[in-house]
């Protein structure tokens, strides 16, 4: 049953065992990360500090899950050659990483067998849906929720198989 979207830093920080991200964009527009973008391409310096007001409340979440066993997956399909974006996420993501999730990439052509949903997704301890919506220049437009069973098991099942094919985030070339 789909319903009314509750927090979604609420809900992560609830999960008990796992959370998976799927990403599907080759570039994002969101605005919170607009002005390291800019100076990301301004320069090719990228915010790599843990600690930094960028990182940290992400860094902390993460941490103090993973710290109580909870496995955070992030899997990324994307177009080859990247994007800027994709080369700037993918400078990033040595954050990520540091702080406990798991990254892989998935070149956009080896998913053309796989069944995905249509949007990206989080799926929290298998059960509970959050779709992001983006228009098509990547400005985020918001998030749908549900925990219809048949709607998650579609996600983990996409997911896996993304997980499968992707590679490792230290051996993915941009």
């Amino acid at each position: 049953m789909t319903q009314s979207v509750p927090d979604f830093i609420d809900q992560l920080t609830s999960v008990r065992s796992s959370a998976v991200h799927l990403e599907m964009r080759d570039a994002y527009g969101v605005a919170d990360e607009a002005d390291d973008y800019a100076s990301w391409l301004a320069g090719g310096e990228r915010d790599t500090d843990p600690a930094s007001p960028y990182w940290s409340a992400w860094v902390q979440i993460i941490s103090e899950l993973t710290a109580r066993g909870v496995r955070v997956r992030r899997a990324r399909i994307v177009s080859e050659p990247v994007s800027d974006y994709i080369r700037y996420e993918h400078a990033g993501t040595v954050v990520n990483l540091a702080a406990g999730e798991e990254v892989r990439w998935l070149p956009r052509k080896q998913a053309s067998t796989l069944f995905l949903p249509g949007n990206d997704f989080w799926l929290l301890d298998g059960k509970l849906v959050r779709f992001g919506h983006f228009s098509g220049h990547g400005e985020y437009l918001g998030e749908t929720f549900t925990d219809e069973p048949s709607v998650a098991a579609l996600c983990a099942d996409a997911f896996e198989s993304v997980w499968t094919l992707a590679v490792p985030h230290e051996k993915f070339p941009v």
